[in-house]
């Protein structure tokens, strides 16, 4: 943490358990003399296996449950808490039947249960239909597909399900009792259509016959409390999709910046106070996600350093200066993917995905881990390019600065690689905007900031935020090349 790194024991605090696809975060924020003050409070790994009984990549709820509730916990001996929220990632949930026990797994999104339902649930409501209820991008992974693979393979789930939460909702449950479907997260699963409410006939088309959400409450509802360290503690539904959180967290300046979170995923996208659900934004799969105060996030899922945390696995060599170094002093434009391409979403081997993809588009193979690393990260800025000119284009604006906030802040290539795709200057930070998105709006829910936009002048004040300014531009060869591989997804 780049503010100061201390919690005053006399003053309350504020807790973000703020879970992302690899690695979990307890932190704690005061806000003192004009800044937030933060503290890591606990790390902890975040995983998904193979469960045995059902044969699904599932996730460890449990422990991921007793991994926040222990964070949680060691907060509450810093100093009294305030106020309680959680965030994560979107699309996946737990079921609960009726006396509110767990029915079936909390199966992880990279399962492969969802092949092909797109194409099933598009032959029952037209893609263009789908796309004007509810403006969200299609992935083979939205909750929608998710359901439809689950009406198919599991219906004693089916049968025995009467609610459904989505990660972030079942931990506030678990934590307070409260059962509720936060509207950021929800808009994730696109069964929500544009005017905030499910819709009973993508339910349908999912092959599922009952809604088994709560009208969706806002971001910024005090659900219920919770009690740590003999202290009642409020729970607050924030801005419960991290990627939400994270715009919270970003610090714009201008309508004209764009924001770009980095991490296991990358999310590209402006935020809105209309929806961009034209055809042409249909076309290029833009989806219009939830935001604070009903705002839109029109953005786009770009596969992110997943490829190159898989790489760095199976090389075993950790993601470090050393690593990124060497990537760096690689050759440039040797060899490049479409990261989005469906084989990289969850393969056995990454390293033989890249090869055979290159072998494919008649490219150099990579060998060593610094060609793999920088036909990654290559790979992305190139993405980061395609989604820059696809927003100007919806907009007929263009835009002035990328903002990068989250994890792969830290990634000073990648970073200056962005900048030199999009030929626009880049900002860097804060690295925690997941986390500090969903602790300002758990303190604008408590009156403790005013607004939205006094959040972000309270979050440039108060973090370090990295510069990277446009230098050589990407070859117009590797340029077209690139293009040309979006037509052959």
């Amino acid at each position: 943490m780049n503010a100061a790194d201390c919690i005053e024991k006399q003053h309350p605090c504020f807790i973000a358990a703020d879970l992302g696809a690899s690695s979990g975060r307890v932190i704690a924020a005061q806000q003192s003399e004009g800044s937030l003050r933060l503290r890591e409070v606990s790390r902890f790994s975040i995983s998904f296996a193979k469960d045995q009984h059902s044969g699904y990549l599932c996730w460890g709820i449990d422990a991921i449950e007793e991994s926040v509730r222990q964070g949680i916990k060691d907060a509450s001996q810093l100093a009294p808490i305030a106020s309680i929220g959680v965030d994560s990632w979107g699309v996946d949930y737990v079921l609960l039947d009726a006396r509110l026990q767990r029915v079936g797994q909390a199966v992880c999104y990279r399962d492969d249960r969802t092949k092909g339902k797109i194409e099933q649930v598009t032959a029952r409501m037209p893609r263009a239909e789908i796309y004007r209820r509810t403006g969200m991008q299609f992935q083979p992974f939205n909750t929608f597909y998710q359901l439809a693979a689950m009406a198919e393979q599991e219906p004693e789930w089916v049968s025995k399900t009467r609610h459904l939460l989505m990660i972030p909702d079942y931990l506030h449950f678990r934590l307070c009792g409260v059962i509720a479907n936060e509207y950021t997260d929800a808009t994730t699963t696109q069964l929500l259509n544009l005017d905030g409410e499910w819709d009973r006939d993508l339910f349908a088309a999912a092959g599922v016959k009952e809604i088994w959400m709560k009208p969706p409450v806002q971001a910024g509802t005090v659900l219920g409390e919770a009690r740590f360290g003999n202290k009642a503690a409020k729970i607050v539904a924030g801005t419960t999709h991290d990627t939400a959180s994270a715009v919270v967290g970003t610090p714009f300046e201008a309508v004209t910046e764009a924001f770009l979170s980095s991490g296991t995923w990358s999310l590209m996208g402006v935020e809105s106070v209309v929806p961009y659900a034209s055809e042409q934004a249909l076309q290029w799969n833009f989806g219009n996600e939830g935001g604070f105060g009903r705002r839109y996030r029109v953005l786009k899922n770009i596969m992110g350093l997943w490829l190159l945390q898989r790489l760095s696995q199976e090389f075993q060599v950790p993601i470090d200066d050393a690593l990124l170094k060497a990537v760096a002093e690689a050759a440039p434009w040797r060899s490049i993917v479409n990261p989005d391409d469906g084989r990289f979403l969850n393969p056995d081997s990454m390293k033989q995905a890249i090869q055979e993809y290159c072998v494919e588009t008649r490219q150099p193979v990579p060998e060593t881990l610094a060609q793999f690393g920088r036909c990654a990260l290559e790979s992305l800025a190139l993405c980061y390019r395609l989604v820059k000119e696809q927003l100007e284009s919806l907009r007929e604006q263009s835009l002035t600065r990328i903002r990068i906030v989250g994890g792969g802040t830290k990634n000073r290539l990648l970073n200056q690689l962005c900048a030199n795709a999009c030929q626009l200057p880049v900002s860097a930070g804060p690295v925690e905007a997941s986390a500090l998105g969903n602790i300002c709006s758990q303190m604008i829910a408590l009156g403790e900031i005013s607004s939205l936009d006094a959040a972000r002048a309270l979050i440039r004040s108060s973090f370090e935020i990295n510069e990277y300014r446009p230098q050589e531009p990407i070859p117009d060869s590797v340029w077209n090349n690139f293009n040309n591989m979006q037509h052959q997804k």
